[in-house]
């Protein structure tokens, strides 16, 4: 059962436009990267290296890559300095000499999973119902050339007016510039917008600090801080709510 706040669709309405995170929020990144990295076991023949099991390799990576990613957020580190980190970090992590590690293991995997198509459940008819009543937006701390072929992909770069990348705009969620760049850029005040992402820090905490109302995405249901004021678990959940 969700957790959300309910409140009726006359309220709702307010709202003209509403932007979406990509990546774990429309765009089912744990899942594509297992796909990828399944792949990317078998041909670089990891086993041979020590790794008995995809899975093992997969659930450190993904342990890693979450850590590396909110450290990117924020600004600890740059785009080159998490490629460079979250598959040498796994690899020495489960105890891979770093004379081993096979070279081209980054270049293959940011190559390969973009081009997966795994979106969450309900995600195109969400989208296609929500864009008939609202204007719709992206703003994503992913790299330029990945979001454009995960969009590009799944068919879903159509629904969206504006594709705001952290990347082009030279500041990440959750700072307050990339939210007033894409208010500025949607013509409207951000009394209109809603934000719904899955990452508190970056989507939720980000877009309240800037005075836009926020939509938690929580398909996991882990445990929702006092501070969030709304979540769902589900895409579909917008139809109801919205």
């Amino acid at each position: 059962m969700s957790n959300m706040v309910t409140e009726n669709k006359g309220d709702a309405k307010t709202y003209q436009h509403i932007f979406f995170d990509l990546d774990h929020t429309i765009w089912d990144f744990d899942r594509n990267a297992e796909e990828t990295l399944q792949e990317l076991y078998i041909t670089h023949k990891l086993k041979d290296l020590g790794l008995p099991v995809a899975d093992v390799f997969i659930e450190t990576y993904t342990r890693n890559n979450h850590q590396l990613w909110a450290d990117y957020h924020v600004g600890k580190i740059n785009k080159q300095q998490l490629r460079e980190t979250r598959f040498k970090k796994t690899f020495v992590d489960l105890g891979v000499d770093p004379e081993v590690m096979p070279q081209t293991f980054e270049d293959d995997y940011v190559q390969l999973c973009p081009t997966k198509t795994n979106l969450f459940p309900h995600a195109h008819e969400t989208l296609e119902y929500l864009r008939s009543k609202y204007t719709l937006h992206l703003i994503t701390n992913g790299f330029k050339e990945a979001t454009e072929l995960k969009t590009a992909g799944t068919n879903i770069a159509g629904y969206f007016q504006n594709i705001i990348i952290s990347e082009l705009v030279g500041v990440n969620k959750p700072d307050k510039a990339i939210f007033e760049h894409a208010v500025t850029l949607a013509g409207c005040t951000k009394h209109s917008c809603l934000m719904v992402g899955d990452s508190i820090e970056a989507d939720i905490r980000g877009a309240l600090a800037y005075g836009m109302d926020a939509i938690y995405f929580n398909p996991h249901n882990a445990e929702k801080p006092a501070d969030v004021p709304k979540q769902i678990n589900s895409l579909r959940e917008l139809v109801d709510l919205l």
